[in-house]
């Protein structure tokens, strides 16, 4: 696995955590747990940009966060989980799905054309 996949998966799991946090936190030192969390998250973020297309990258972390955010809600703070939840939860992962099948098809075009 390339390393700046790695660094998507670290975004994307730093952000849910702050997006957790911002649902809990009510004290003063919760907040100092979570703003180098998000710190942190943004610079996964843009190590993850060095070695993937921004668009894959950007695409990536909001629908994890997205899509994170929804079923932590269902989950954790007792939303309610509806039909059309998934159907947009579905639409966001195969839009996202779609976005890095576009740009490897994108890449191999390029390297045939250089050759």
């Amino acid at each position: 696995m390339n390393k700046s996949w790695i660094f998507v998966i670290l975004t994307s799991l730093c952000e849910l955590l702050w997006i957790y946090g911002f649902n809990v936190a009510n004290t003063t030192w919760h907040w100092a747990i979570i703003i180098p969390i998000i710190i942190i998250d943004f610079w996964f973020l843009a190590k993850a940009c060095e070695g993937l297309p921004t668009g894959t990258v950007y695409a990536i972390f909001a629908a994890a966060g997205t899509v994170g955010t929804a079923l932590m809600d269902v989950f954790l703070f007792d939303q309610t989980f509806t039909a059309m939840k998934v159907v947009f939860i579905c639409v966001i992962v195969i839009g996202v799905m779609m976005l890095n099948i576009a740009d490897t098809l994108s890449e191999r075009k390029q390297q045939k054309e250089a050759a």
